[in-house]
């Protein structure tokens, strides 16, 4: 069996009545600021690890120079 269009505004309703909409707004906005902060950090993180591999190439580079 499944969930038509019909039950899910039948659920979201009872949803807002639960919580009401100002709980709802603010749990929203808590959600996409931890999306948010997740996807920035996974860009901070591939960026330090090329700065890394970077490194380490030269690195690897000027100790092929010195031999």
């Amino acid at each position: 069996m499944a969930i038509g269009p019909l039950q899910i505004i039948i659920i979201l309703l009872i949803v807002v009545l639960i919580f009401g909409t100002k709980k709802l707004r603010n749990v929203g906005k808590d959600l996409g600021g931890a999306v948010h902060d997740f996807k920035e950090g996974l860009k901070e993180g591939t960026e330090s690890e090329k700065t890394d591999t970077t490194t380490a190439k030269s690195a690897d580079d000027n100790s092929d120079k010195a031999a």
